[in-house]
């Protein structure tokens, strides 16, 4: 059996847009709910839910049900020793696509791809250890180790200014396959907490994508915004998630509600222009 190929990945470098779902609820049947509605690709976030390697594991399973439909895993972090453990347990389930969050500089992003790689023939170029039995599936896939490389796709966040100063040089970087410009800590770190909808934000967003997009590097954005999010598109984003488990429960529940008790309904569950 061979190793399976990265659809996504071979999508960004196609330049064919992928819309995303963002999965924040850490449970398989929300995941397998979600799965199904034909989005492109769904992330299985490990940053800000409450996910560890277990519930990961079991989205990851539900979500290969639906084989049109990608998984990608953000991890907590990726720099240091404990980056590198991250890296090498995400991957070792048989993960093919990371989002990797706050990385500011080509040397943090280069170092990402080290611990996400094997080594070469030369033992050069990666330092992943060997392991992985889910993601070769206990050798079913006799030439992963050899593979693996090349089905990669390694996603990186830029959410600092610092990050959007040195956006040329961490996509030249080999091995990253695309940034994504994480919107929400952008915005708190640029003096606009919980509005990346201010104007300030949305030119450096653009600014950002069009940067992006011209070194020949894929740009992704977050937006439950509809109109938001047809924007990066129409920028030149190629991977944009256009929502999240929690906020389409969160606004639908909410709705529900007021259509019956107006007078006691919680306020709206999303302001505009919010991310989470």
């Amino acid at each position: 059996m061979q190793t399976p190929r990265n659809p996504f990945k071979q999508a960004l470098q196609d330049k064919r847009a992928q819309i995303g779902f963002w999965l924040t609820l850490a449970h398989p049947v929300t995941t397998e709910i979600c799965a199904g509605a034909g989005f492109d690709w769904v992330l299985i976030d490990g940053e800000h839910a409450p996910n560890d390697l277990q519930s990961i594991l079991a989205q990851l399973q539900v979500v290969a049900g639906y084989p049109a439909t990608h998984p990608i895993v953000r991890i907590p972090m990726g720099h240091g020793h404990v980056g590198q453990m991250l890296i090498k347990q995400v991957l070792d389930l048989g993960v093919q696509t990371l989002l990797v969050p706050m990385v500011d500089t080509p040397e943090q992003a280069a170092a990402i791809v080290r611990a996400a790689r094997y080594p070469d023939a030369q033992g050069h170029g990666g330092i992943r250890g060997i392991g992985g039995a889910r993601a070769s599936r206990w050798g079913r896939y006799p030439r992963y180790l050899h593979e693996a490389n090349d089905r990669l796709c390694i996603l990186v966040q830029a959410e600092t200014p610092t990050a959007l100063a040195n956006i040329e040089a961490i996509a030249a970087v080999d091995g990253v396959d695309g940034i994504f410009i994480g919107p929400a800590d952008l915005s708190a770190s640029m003096g606009h907490l919980g509005n990346p909808s201010h104007p300030d934000m949305q030119a450096a967003m653009a600014d950002a994508i069009r940067r992006i997009v011209a070194t020949g590097k894929a740009a992704g954005q977050l937006s439950p915004d509809e109109a938001l999010a047809r924007r990066y598109l129409e920028l030149g984003a190629t991977f944009v998630a256009v929502g999240l488990d929690m906020t389409v429960l969160a606004r639908g529940t909410s709705a529900l509600a007021a259509s019956f008790k107006p007078a006691t309904a919680p306020a709206p569950a999303d302001a505009p222009g919010r991310v989470y």
